[in-house]
């Protein structure tokens, strides 16, 4: 008992830390912009995009890769990649390295999230698991709470606080791993992961946030629009034929015939492209048109994820008796309420408590049912040996969604005059709308999630599947 309560104390921090990057940064974006000579939105969105791009691209891959040579082994090499790129970001001397090093980050955090919740699902029993679900995206949910109040304090004293905090929870987690940690592997992961298929994925969804984000200043009607946009849709097509013929691909077709799983993948671009594209929007709304100072800002923008962080947690105690889908279908929907309400209340004149708190209320408690019903969800699709590489798909599908919405947000927004910045905001908040509210649909779709009907192949394929001790 007491043993699955430390490894699951220990894999929280470990994705406390991965998240709170996430959340942490946006709230950092002036500065970062203002000590970079006022580099563009769009040049600093890569920021955002290179660590959400390659952490999804590299999610699977990386999970294979940890199942087939040991968890937590996995567990520990992100934990080493991850410090060394929050490191080399607060110490980067252009955006250019600064995105560089994100990516660095990114490739720790692909190993990270995977393997944590691989490692923590076999300390629980099948029934408790849901349980243990909502309390891993709870911490995720805090963290992102976290976020925008301590970057707004560490960005008093200097913007580069926000990489660097990562190091200490860093040491103690990997110090803590070699001590409480069991090795196992996956005996069915024998062939090698597909690393031309992940250039493929993490080079079609850059070109396609490329095109967006690019489209505004090119135009889009742009040759290198039209290229970037073209190679996009080539690459992807691409990636889903070598994801049906090669022995280990990183979508695994046979997991995505199941309903529920594919449904729930479903559901988490299009909610996390809302999701992405809010946090973002948010930070630039209140210090640019309300012009509020970073840390009010962060102090403002604390209530939604708290409150995303509580309901989560409360949320997992409701799955087993209201079910996934119907969470995750209330959670979008409150989500879009939410926005809704910003933007039939919100103008140029700052007025928090009745603008935007009541919002952030609703987006909060939004987000605290939604992600844990999709990661439950997807985990109930599943067995054991292949929590790794599903949890890995799932996490894939949030981070493509939230590349995609910040791509998104910064095309609607543009480069608008004085007098139409806040008619490019309710342009982007109609987009967040429209996709938080066809993520309901697609949550209510995923049905009754339960254990796969027919088996899943493993790698090799026809390979039955287990995990031992190493």
């Amino acid at each position: 008992m007491q043993r699955r309560w430390q490894v699951l104390t220990l894999v929280s921090v470990a994705t406390f830390v991965a998240s709170l990057d996430l959340f942490i940064v946006n709230i950092a974006f002036p500065d970062i912009r203002a000590d970079f000579g006022g580099a563009s939105v769009g040049a600093l969105s890569w920021v955002l995009n290179a660590y959400a791009i390659v952490f999804a691209a590299l999610l699977v891959p990386a999970g294979r890769l940890a199942d087939r040579r040991g968890r937590k082994r996995g567990f520990q090499a992100g934990l080493v990649l991850f410090s060394i790129g929050s490191a080399l970001c607060g110490i980067a001397p252009s955006v250019a390295t600064l995105v560089a090093a994100r990516v660095l980050q990114a490739a720790g955090a692909a190993l990270l999230v995977p393997t944590s919740l691989a490692l923590l699902l076999p300390e629980f029993e099948p029934r408790d698991r849901p349980a243990a679900i909502g309390i891993w995206a709870g911490v995720g949910a805090a963290a992102a709470a976290a976020g925008p109040p301590l970057g707004g304090l560490l960005v008093q004293v200097d913007w580069r606080l926000v990489f660097l905090v990562n190091l200490p929870a860093g040491a103690w987690a990997l110090w803590r791993a070699s001590r409480l940690l069991t090795e196992t592997r996956d005996l069915s992961e024998q062939g090698r992961p597909d690393w031309l298929g992940t250039v493929l994925l993490a080079g079609s969804v850059a070109a396609l946030a490329l095109g967006f984000v690019q489209a505004p200043e090119w135009g889009w009607d742009d040759p290198r629009t039209l290229a970037a946009l073209a190679g996009a849709v080539a690459g992807l097509a691409l990636f889903a034929r070598r994801c049906a013929h090669h022995p280990s691909p990183v979508v695994d077709p046979a997991m995505l015939r199941v309903r529920s799983f594919a449904m729930a993948n479903v559901a988490a671009i299009l909610f996390s492209a809302a999701f992405g594209a809010m946090l973002l929007s948010n930070v630039l709304f209140m210090t640019g048109v309300w012009q509020e100072s970073i840390l009010r800002a962060g102090l403002q923008l604390a209530p939604g994820p708290a409150l995303a962080a509580i309901t989560a947690v409360a949320s997992s105690r409701l799955t087993n008796r209201v079910g996934q889908s119907r969470l995750a279908g209330i959670g979008c929907s409150l989500f879009a309420l939410g926005i809704a309400i910003v933007a039939l209340r919100a103008d140029t004149t700052p007025d928090y408590a009745s603008e935007l708190l009541p919002g952030l209320i609703l987006t909060g408690i939004g987000v605290g049912f939604t992600l844990p019903s999709l990661n439950s969800a997807a985990a109930a699709s599943l067995p054991p040996a292949r929590f790794a590489t599903g949890a890995a798909v799932v996490t894939m599908s949030r981070q493509l969604g939230i590349a995609l919405g910040v791509a998104i947000l910064v095309a609607v927004l543009g480069t608008p005059s004085p007098g139409e910045v806040l008619g490019a905001f309710q342009d982007g908040w109609t987009f967040q709308i429209v996709a938080s509210l066809l993520g309901a649909a697609a949550g209510l779709a995923i049905g009754v999630a339960g254990p796969a009907v027919s088996p899943l192949p493993a790698v090799p394929r026809g390979t039955a599947a287990g995990t031992q001790p190493g």
